[in-house]
């Protein structure tokens, strides 16, 4: 501390920025001692406000960071999963005593193969066969050796990981499944299909082609390098444009809002059904999967059929859409749409039909109107839609309180989930078909697919607003909102039992976005009729099905009101089977719920705000 002399005037100013360093008149050196020492001021540079507020920006932006790189899985909760599963298999003698005798087993019965074959190719029997819809070994040349030897060691190894991941006890059920399903994508990507050196059939084309499959891959590579970088759509699909081959039916826009437009279809028939049909389909999609090419159109069938058919095109959003809710596409969607359709058919009670994510939002919009004594609707269709999502299949995987957080921060930081992001979630599912088979036919044998109208629709995604995405996954995946009376429609609860129309509900058997036991739970939630239909197919192909190409089969059967419950095992016993396409069966059921054929209505309506806008399929399908 360096000293300091007295001041000799009374009147000296002290300089304010020296306050503590010289004494005051009159004081005493013990008293400017002290203030000299005195500690400086507190100082805090952020309140608790904003350090919380600061605390979230950090850990927004790096969870959005991270989240870039993982295609938005949580790595805490994948890490718990494993976690959860090494532990209790840690803890678990028998079950590993179990797994080491079945790997001691699995061993003597590949080395039995491989000496049979030895001796006598023709006599030995693979010791395992692929799954019935694994169609990676399939060609002949698997068949030879060594590559026979390699796919039977692969299948195998396959098996055992399928029993190492699964019965472990004390493990949840859904970190068994996080568990077996990383599993299976790592091994999917191992396989030996997707190497050349180990593929006996790209080895053949190569002899073929004297290597030119391979140029060929190399370019079909670049080009989808180069469409991925600059957002153009895959190879092909720009032949299936809506409005050239595809959503050609002939109808006109007859209503538009901030998030829809609603196009009236043009009549077919002399004589219609009286009451309107309104289709509302999924936003993940664009509505066109259900007016694909004229003879795999279902609005066309419809038409032809003697129905007036009205369906919803959504908006794709935007990041200036960050804020619609899953409220704002009921109100602006499906009760927009409704009013829409009376102002051309006023005092028309409407067959409503929902498909998938569209057919969710459309059982909340019932249930809120049968709650409020709104009754326009005259039936209620379901296409492989979901209203309790216990069981709603792969899809549930990550849906967790970590897994949500995560792709909350991701869709908070651009304002939706993006098309390429939904996208790989959907083809993780089924990557066997969508990925590695796609990678191997593209790239190594230098073949392209060619495309068809189902496939170049599958390419045209749609964005999800972040509030509306974020309520979907939180209300209805993870807390099952809507089955168990929590969702709120205007602050009050709402309930699925309320809807008093009958309800046609269609499940598809191989799908892996709606399973069909998740859409059979209809019968526990509607105390109404329910006709239930189950097709073949998966959950798009399986609901587009054409009377004059389908080769497909379903079953079908009622439960009336006051009937007793089915479970889905018995139901699928008893209820009997018909060939061919299920449409045909839903019309009679439509025809059994309509009144007697009519003229049909005007092309829009005089009243206000609904007018012709343009013709089919309108503007917001044409949005990238």
């Amino acid at each position: 501390m360096p000293a300091h002399t007295p001041s000799t005037s009374k009147n000296r100013q002290i300089s304010p920025s020296q306050p503590s360093m010289l004494p005051v008149s009159g004081s005493s050196p013990v008293a400017a001692n002290a203030v000299a020492c005195a500690p400086p001021p507190s100082f805090e540079p952020w309140d608790d406000a904003e350090l919380h507020q600061l605390r979230d920006a950090l850990d927004h932006s790096a969870h959005a960071g991270l989240a870039y790189l993982t295609a938005g899985l949580s790595p805490a909760a994948i890490i718990d999963a494993f976690m959860d599963w090494g532990v209790h298999l840690a803890i678990s003698p028998g079950k590993q005593v179990e797994l080491a005798t079945k790997a001691a087993r699995k061993w003597v019965r590949l080395t039995q193969y491989a000496s049979r074959r030895a001796i006598d190719a023709g006599a030995a029997e693979p010791c395992i066969q692929p799954l019935p819809q694994d169609r990676r070994f399939a060609e002949q040349e698997w068949a030879h050796w060594p590559y026979d030897l390699t796919q039977q060691i692969f299948l195998l190894q396959q098996q055992w990981w399928d029993n190492a991941t699964t019965d472990v006890d004390g493990v949840t059920r859904q970190h068994q499944a996080v568990v077996e399903f990383v599993t299976r994508q790592i091994l999917d990507m191992v396989s030996p299909s997707n190497f050349i050196a180990t593929n006996p059939v790209v080895q053949r084309r190569i002899l073929e082609t004297g290597g030119q499959n391979l140029v060929q891959g190399l370019r079909n590579f670049v080009d989808d390098w180069e469409r991925i970088m600059r957002s153009k759509p895959p190879a092909g699909t720009e032949l299936f444009r809506p409005g050239r081959k595809v959503a050609v039916t002939p109808g006109e826009v007859i209503y538009r809002n901030t998030l829809i437009e609603l196009i009236q279809y043009n009549p077919t028939t002399d004589k219609v059904h009286p009451e309107p049909l309104l289709i509302v389909p999924a936003w993940i999609m664009k509505y066109y999967i259900l007016d694909l090419s004229p003879e795999n159109s279902l609005v066309r069938y419809l038409t032809d059929q003697g129905f007036t058919v009205f369906i919803i095109s959504w908006k794709n959003p935007t990041a200036e859409d960050r804020d619609l809710g899953l409220d704002d596409y009921r109100k602006l969607g499906v009760m927009a749409a409704l009013d829409a359709v009376n102002s051309v058919l006023p005092h028309r009670r409407i067959h409503a039909v929902g498909y998938c994510l569209g057919g969710t939002l459309l059982s909340i919009a019932a249930a809120a109107m049968a709650r409020d004594g709104d009754r326009r609707l005259a039936t209620l269709s379901l296409l492989a839609a979901q209203a309790d999502f216990r069981e709603a299949g792969e899809l549930t995987l990550f849906i967790n309180e970590s897994q949500l957080h995560f792709l909350e921060d991701l869709m908070r930081s651009q304002g939706y989930l993006d098309t390429r992001q939904m996208a790989g979630a959907f083809q993780l599912l089924r990557s066997n078909d969508l990925i590695w088979s796609r990678l191997i036919r593209h790239y190594l044998l230098g073949e392209r697919t060619p495309p068809n109208d189902l496939m170049s629709w599958n390419a045209d995604a749609t964005r999800m607003p972040y509030r509306m995405h974020a309520d979907y996954l939180r209300q209805l995946f993870l807390n099952n909102d809507l089955a168990e009376g929590r969702f709120l429609v205007d602050d009050r609860p709402i309930a699925i039992r309320d809807i008093r129309v009958p309800i046609f509900a269609v499940g598809t058997e191989r799908d892996h976005v709606a399973p069909w036991r998740s859409a059979f739970k209809i019968h526990l939630l509607a105390d109404t009729d329910v006709t239930f239909l189950l097709t073949t197919g998966g959950h798009n192909a399986g609901i587009v099905a054409d009377p004059r190409r389908s080769g497909g089969s379903y079953q079908v059967l009622t439960r009336s009101a006051s009937g007793h419950y089915l479970d889905p095992d018995t139901w699928i016993k008893i209820a009997p089977r018909f060939e061919g396409s299920w449409w045909p069966e839903w019309v009679r059921w439509l025809d059994s719920h309509s009144g007697e054929l009519t003229v049909p209505p005007p092309m829009g309506a005089p009243a206000e705000g609904c007018a012709a806008l343009g013709e089919a399929p309108g503007t917001y399908v044409l949005q990238a």
